[in-house]
């Protein structure tokens, strides 16, 4: 598992092979070292961001209780700290489709899907930089899992 130091020191040196303006075309071959290189500095950056917003909730919770003399107050308090840790559990999550996506664009299997072999795609990959499927096969997974659960 890479660590926060290990990943920083890959995103600066991806951000120097980068230009800072580059984004990645239809015009240029699929998946070439810069769309490559492009997708693991968001992914970092994005993993990086969540790290960040994790260690802000954490010190608030640190901070001390919430003590609200009013009940309806500190209900509302209590709901809004649920929520936020419900936010930072769906990131946790993120966090290992995050560093899975990190691991395909090591293994070169970064932006073919998982089921058909098939691109993409660069705009559903900006959108999603962790996705693993094509739309059509991903509309298709989740037609059958809707019937399976129907069923």
């Amino acid at each position: 598992m890479a660590t926060a130091a290990s990943d920083n020191k890959v995103l600066k040196e991806v951000k120097r092979d980068l230009a800072p303006d580059y984004v990645p075309s239809e015009d240029e071959p699929y998946m070439n070292p810069q769309q490559e290189n492009y997708f693991r500095m968001l992914l970092l950056e994005w993993k990086q961001s969540i790290h960040q917003a994790a260690g802000q909730t954490l010190q608030s919770l640190q901070d001390g209780p919430i003590r609200e003399p009013d009940l309806n107050d500190r209900a509302s308090s209590e709901t809004d700290w649920g929520i936020e840790l419900r936010t930072r559990d769906r990131q946790r999550k993120l966090i290992a489709k995050i560093d899975a996506a990190l691991r395909r664009i090591d293994a070169g299997e970064y932006g073919y899907c998982e089921v058909t072999g098939d691109p993409i795609g660069l705009k559903r990959l900006i959108a999603r930089p962790v996705a693993t499927m094509t739309v059509e096969a991903q509309e298709a997974h989740e037609r059958k899992e809707k019937i399976s659960r129907d069923d």
